[in-house]
């Protein structure tokens, strides 16, 4: 590391204060886990910011079907679904998945990432547009500049700025890209309404349906089902690392897109499939899930609790109508001392800062599951009372500013 390359590395010190500090929120190792719980160098916590909605990742049966496929497939599959890494298990997956969001056909990827990655890049072309919501996830942004199109964002669940962002296309082919359910701020896409401008302009429509699976409509298919739209909506995407306690990616829509989008995406192709476990653990999810409709009902008793009580605490939910919660407080100082303070008290929340939230809207990212009993979340409203208590001496604690994860 003698050469100047390198040199912004051995610059960046902005997080070494925060450690010092005790206010570094950032790649905390959790030793072990349980339902609702984790233990992090050997302190128990309670989770309150995990995305297992459904509380399935310790579920036996999801854990005996990882156990069973590795023993059957072994560890890993040694190449891409393009030449050796396909299974008879990713192909029941997919159809599985495909019933679900009423769609002809589904392809899965390693990841969630590498579905937006791989299905954006592969579809929008020189002279096409991809439109999207400034508040889509990364991985949809980063889709978009993989492709050889132009990117056209619009103001977040905006209509009138999508209507603006179309009329900029003209007669070229675009997709219309949104998040069913906004990862951070919890708030649920107008569907009906990007669906109808859309078609006004000759748009196709994707969404990502990540944080909607097994929240939105009875039976957790998501948002396209929730809006009765499934069949206005062209593509569907989610992933398993949430509700279907797995990790891994989807796309499904009509069979001969999905057959075009295997044999271009390059994130497929050039990627190591899913693996059994992976592949088997979210097949037994989707089949809790189908089969025990009573989680999606506990998960929506416990948000509706939880909400109600951190909105009469005086917390600012903003927009959030979904089990994600988020706490707006502002700046990064004053979220960075809540953090550390709600972790005094046993809690295990995430802070989120820019680019994830706009500049002065940092926040303290909670999520509920189907699984949290009435004394966890009691246990969570008493510490999160006892931050809102303090809040007006946050702002005064140690300089937490400037924390901006890589």
């Amino acid at each position: 590391m003698g050469n100047s390359f390198f040199g912004k590395c051995r610059q960046y010190t902005l997080t070494d204060k925060f450690v010092q500090n005790g206010c570094y929120p950032y790649f905390q190792p959790i030793d072990s886990a349980a339902a609702g719980e984790v233990t992090v160098r050997g302190r128990n916590l309670l989770m309150m910011g995990s995305n297992s909605y459904l509380g399935l990742h310790h579920d036996p049966r999801v854990i005996k079907a990882a156990v069973a496929a590795t023993r059957r497939y072994g560890t890993g599959c040694a190449g891409s679904r393009f030449l050796n890494g396909s299974l008879d298990l990713h192909e029941e997956l997919e159809q599985a998945l495909a019933e679900l969001v009423g769609k002809q056909a589904c392809l899965v990827f390693s990841t969630g990432y590498q579905a937006n990655v791989g299905v954006i890049a592969a579809l929008v072309c020189r002279g096409e547009y991809a439109v999207i919501d400034k508040l889509d996830h990364a991985s949809i942004i980063d889709g978009c500049r993989l492709s050889q199109g132009t990117m056209v964002r619009f103001r977040h669940n905006d209509t009138a700025s999508l209507a603006r962002a179309l009329t900029r296309t003209g007669q070229a082919n675009s997709l219309v890209i949104v998040d069913g359910v906004f990862s951070m701020e919890g708030d649920v896409v107008d569907l009906p309404s990007v669906v109808d401008l859309a078609q006004r302009h000759g748009a196709a429509v994707m969404v990502d349906e990540a944080h909607a699976l097994g929240v939105l409509h009875e039976s957790g298919a998501g948002t396209a089902r929730h809006f009765d739209l499934t069949s206005r909506v062209d593509l569907i995407m989610g992933t398993f690392s949430k509700s279907l306690a797995s990790n891994g990616g989807f796309v499904a829509g009509d069979a001969g897109v999905i057959h075009y989008i295997k044999h271009h995406a390059r994130s497929l192709i050039f990627s190591t499939s899913l693996s059994p476990a992976s592949a088997a653990a979210a097949l037994a999810a989707l089949r809790i899930m189908k089969d025990e409709p009573e989680r999606i009902e506990a998960l929506w008793r416990n948000r509706e609790f939880l909400a109600r009580e951190l909105i009469r605490m005086g917390f600012d939910i903003g927009r959030s109508a979904t089990p994600i919660l988020p706490l707006h407080l502002g700046q990064m100082e004053t979220v960075a001392q809540a953090w550390k303070h709600l972790r005094e008290r046993g809690m295990f929340v995430n802070v989120v800062v820019p680019p994830a939230v706009p500049p002065n809207d940092c926040l303290i990212r909670c999520s509920v599951t189907a699984t949290h009993t009435k004394e966890q979340l009691c246990q969570a409203l008493e510490a999160f009372e006892g931050v809102s208590k303090e809040l007006a001496a946050l702002s005064r604690g140690p300089d937490c500013a400037g924390i901006h994860p890589a």
